[in-house]
Formats: structure tokens, C-alpha cells, sequence
């Protein structure tokens, strides 16, 4: 999910181990003041080794819902290695 979001030109940091209800800080850095994030996108991250349902902790729901349109679901389907 980070070269994902590098992909689309923003700045990423992880924060899963601060448990802050999601995992990444996605941000979109002003074209003129790079320092300046023009949107952030407060990211929480599942992956699922099948097709199934997802099922976020009450942490995450709550943060959710207080950051609204911010907070983004990324579920990745099919993700089992083959080891």
C-alpha cells in the first residue's frame, strides 16, 4: 500500500505501531510548498488470504467515524504466500 500511494506522488509514513486506529498517514504534498500536505488520507490496511469479510477493532471503527471522508479502507483479496 505504500508504493501505492508513493505511485500517486504522495509522502506515506507508518503509524501501525502506535496503534492509532489505522496504519498509514497518506499525504498529498502542495505543488509549490512540498512541506504543505493539500490532503491526508488516514489509512487502515487489511489483507485477506481469500475473498471474505472484513472486520475492523472498535479502535479502528471509532476512528473512522470521527475522521470521516479521511479515513480509507484498503482491503487487498488473495493475498496468501506460498511458501
Amino acid at each position: 500500500m505504500i508504493a501505492h500511494e508513493e505511485t500517486r506522488g504522495w509522502q506515506v509514513v507508518s503509524v501501525e505501531k502506535e496503534n492509532p486506529g489505522f496504519d498509514l498517514i497518506s499525504r498529498q504534498p502542495h505543488p509549490e510548498d512540498p512541506e504543505t500536505a493539500i490532503a491526508v488520507r488516514f489509512i487502515e490496511v487489511k489483507g485477506r488470504s481469500t475473498v471474505g469479510e472484513v472486520a475492523l477493532t472498535a479502535n479502528e471503527y471509532k476512528t473512522a467515524d470521527r475522521l470521516k471522508q479521511d479515513y480509507w479502507l484498503y482491503v487487498v483479496f488473495n493475498c496468501a504466500a506460498n511458501l
